[in-house]
């Protein structure tokens, strides 16, 4: 393997998506196309990826816990059956085509990124407070096992929709909403990681490396986030619906 041109092509992929991820989720749209263009095979790309990219959610998570922009027994909650509707997705890929999915993504991307623009006051304030705790979890395990169940079943732009229901229907400003979507993708990418990691699917040589660079990225941008608010998380969320979009229209056509 040629390990200075793997490098030169994952390393700052993996910092940039790392960089995203931590401020508005999607990241992985840029990290995992860069192992492929280095020469990966797709499981060996897939399972780098996640290692690398589960390593960085889990400091960007520890930086949003520290400054208490995490809700946990929501996040917890989302999570736990985040796990049980991804396991379930997974399987159901195996009999249905969900190449649907992706002319429904086409309609509903543009309408988000639309409302987000439009909307200034989008996830400035945090008033989930308004809403009792057990109404929270209750909708958060819904909302969690539903984008679970379509992260195992598709995939892209999870991290976006978890954002975007933390937002918009438990009210948390958008760095509440981001932290409490790092537990649920964290919880979610450690089960991942281990499936890959038993059946030899990580490359350590070039995983550990890619871990090292997508901590940086995931630290810097969630301090970014978290000193600069909705004002950066805006542009950025808004930012990876058009890299998810541009992705659903490379599959359709």
């Amino acid at each position: 393997m040629d390990y200075i041109r793997i490098f030169s092509i994952v390393l700052p992929s993996v910092f940039l998506g790392g960089l995203i991820d931590s401020i508005a989720g999607g990241g992985g749209l840029i990290s995992l196309p860069a192992y492929i263009a280095a020469g990966l095979p797709p499981h060996f790309a897939l399972g780098n990826n996640k290692f690398s990219s589960s390593i960085g959610t889990l400091f960007a998570t520890l930086m949003y816990r520290k400054n208490r922009m995490i809700d946990m027994k929501v996040a917890l909650s989302s999570g736990l059956f985040a796990l049980i509707g991804s396991f379930i997705g997974a399987k159901t890929v195996l009999i249905l085509n969900p190449d649907f999915l992706k002319y429904i993504l086409v309609i509903l991307i543009p309408i988000i990124a639309v409302y987000t623009l439009i909307n200034k006051k989008f996830g400035e304030k945090n008033e989930s407070h308004e809403i009792p705790l057990k109404k929270r979890i209750f909708l958060s395990v819904i909302a969690g096992f539903v984008i679970g169940f379509y992260d195992g079943f598709f995939g892209p732009g999870t991290g976006s929709f978890l954002i975007l229901f933390n937002t918009l229907v438990l009210r948390y400003d958008l760095p509440t909403a981001n932290g409490n979507t790092k537990v649920v993708n964290l919880a979610s990418n450690i089960a991942a990681v281990v499936a890959f990691l038993i059946n030899g699917k990580v490359l350590l040589v070039i995983g550990i490396p890619a871990a090292i660079a997508g901590v940086l990225g995931n630290v810097l941008g969630a301090k970014i986030a978290i000193t600069k608010g909705a004002k950066i998380i805006r542009p950025v969320f808004i930012f990876a619906l058009v890299l998810l979009m541009i992705k659903i229209l490379s599959d359709i056509i």
